[in-house]
């Protein structure tokens, strides 16, 4: 089996924590955030609810939803900046080996 470079390897552990980080920060804001905002809110509505309702009952979903897809563009944009396969990750899960 191929033997992964530490540096690289630390590089790209590094940079898909760096993203995650930022998906939870984001989520946080999305999710909690708008707590702090329901009063002001509460006097706008939306499909005729209160905006403060609908964002914490729908929209925290939603972005929930896009950051899952986000999540996975950018996991696979940073697999191939490192040069990791798919294909051979497929055949190393199912007990495998993959030599080089």
């Amino acid at each position: 089996m191929k033997k992964i470079d530490k540096s690289k390897a630390d590089a790209y552990f590094r940079e898909k924590n760096t993203y995650m980080i930022v998906y939870f920060i984001i989520w946080a804001i999305v999710s909690y955030g708008i707590v702090l905002f329901a009063e002001p809110l509460s006097d706008i509505y939306f499909n005729g609810f209160p905006l403060h309702y609908y964002m914490g009952a729908q929209g925290a979903l939603a972005v929930f939803i896009i950051l899952l897809f986000v999540n996975a563009v950018m996991g696979d944009k940073i697999d191939k900046k490192y040069g990791i396969d798919p294909n051979k990750n497929e055949a190393i899960g199912r007990g495998s080996t993959v030599d080089h």
